[in-house]
């Protein structure tokens, strides 16, 4: 999935730059490198703040269990110093919270994705996918992401925030301009900051109408539960408020929609292991476990440790800010020897795809039901599928958007 050049070049590595990333997909060579010769690696960009690049499974998993030590704020993900981020004044979630805030913030609404109440949606989830792939068949041509998995994301968030379907392709177009700023493409207010700040004063303002109706008149949606949630009594601030809406719109579509295209691609790419799944429905979870790990559709977080702190032969500063990659620790030759394989039978799969320790994703058990009731249906529906044009991906190092799939498929 990586068009990575013939000769592998240390001193052109790049692990960060967005454009790096919209050329060429992932880079896992560069990723490769750092690993086996300098795991806990300094990185130092003309466009970025500098960071430790974190690219080891076990350094990952060890600083993430770590929350006291390791903090979530000040800074999120690396970002591209082009993108100036809002101050906290402006936007707070459960990301970029430590405790003990995060863990009352995630209480609102953790009941909503549980395994037994996300189960309760299969239903619904296997009818709008159903919808999706019969409008996708009668064309017999298209995008992947704009016919198939972007209107099956959209769809199931939005009925669980409450959203109407007239208002879905607001939630597709919010998503990707807060995703990919850099973008040129998603850049409706004229460049990276503006195109950001518009994009999270409209969704702010539309799920604040919402909220004061959802007070009024409450519904079984999840708008109701967090417009009505109390924090050590009260209701969430206005900020935190708005901001859940925006991190619940955001990571329950792009993440699953990329993970769900991605793993299309990866099917295209490796037709014995789609052979596998047909002949073999028991394969189904562990294909969407092994799709997971190996798109990996959130790129980075940071954390960022209040005292010194000694990682492998590397002394890391209070302050200093570590880039967790977790697609190279899902390649990790120590965990995953055969890692550049994709093979939907893996096991064990130890991936952290979803993250792990307290910030493990909320909807790590949605974005699974989504995928395994989508390729349920692409497993028994389709017949034929072939690329009918470039890949095409955004130009973001923070989540690996697809931003057009091109296809010719047959399904029934």
């Amino acid at each position: 999935m990586t068009a990575a050049p013939s000769a592998f070049d240390p001193k052109r590595l790049d692990v960060i730059s967005a454009p790096h990333y919209e050329r060429g997909g992932y880079p896992f060579r560069d990723w490769a490198w750092v690993r086996k010769h300098d795991p806990v690696h300094w990185v130092e960009h003309p466009d970025y703040e500098p960071f430790w690049a974190i690219t080891k499974h076990a350094d990952i998993i060890e600083l993430s269990k770590q929350p006291q030590r390791f903090q979530n704020e000040p800074r999120l993900a690396v970002f591209s110093n082009k993108i100036p981020l809002p101050p906290e004044a402006t936007i707070r979630h459960l990301i970029n919270m430590d405790p003990p805030d995060h863990g009352a913030y995630r209480n609102v609404a953790a009941k909503r994705f549980t395994p037994r109440a996300v189960l309760g949606w299969a239903e619904k989830v296997e009818r709008l996918t159903s919808e999706v792939l019969d409008a996708a068949a009668a064309k017999g041509q298209g995008d992947f992401v704009a016919d198939i998995s972007a209107p099956i994301t959209i769809a199931v968030i939005a009925e669980m925030l409450g959203v109407p379907k007239s208002d879905r392709g607001l939630l597709f177009r919010w998503t990707n301009e807060v995703i990919a700023p850099e973008d040129p493409e998603f850049q409706a207010a004229g460049d990276a900051e503006s195109t950001l700040e518009k994009a999270r004063i409209e969704l702010f303002q539309y799920f604040d109408a919402m909220s004061r109706d959802r007070r009024a008149r409450p519904q079984d949606d999840i708008v109701s539960v967090v417009a009505n949630g109390k924090i050590g009594g009260s209701g969430l601030p206005p900020v935190e408020l708005l901001s859940y809406y925006l991190l619940l719109v955001v990571a329950g579509n792009e993440t699953t929609r990329n993970a769900m295209t991605g793993g299309m691609l990866a099917f295209l790419e490796n037709p014995g292991e789609w052979e596998k799944l047909r002949r073999d429905p028991a394969l189904l979870d562990p294909a969407i476990e092994e799709i997971v790990r190996w798109i990996s559709p959130v790129i980075q977080f940071c954390r960022t440790p209040n005292e010194d702190y000694r990682l492998r032969d590397k002394t890391i500063r209070a302050g200093q800010n570590c880039c967790l990659f977790y697609p190279s620790a899902n390649r990790d030759e120590d965990v995953f020897p055969d890692g550049d394989v994709f093979r939907i039978d893996r096991s064990p799969n130890h991936h952290i795809g979803f993250g792990v320790g307290e910030h493990v994703c909320l909807g790590a058990h949605l974005a699974r039901l989504e995928l395994r009731v989508a390729f349920r249906a692409l497993r028994e529906r389709l017949e034929h599928a072939e690329l009918a044009g470039p890949v095409e991906r955004a130009r973001s190092s923070f989540v690996g958007g697809i931003k057009r799939a091109p296809m010719r498929w047959t399904i029934r």
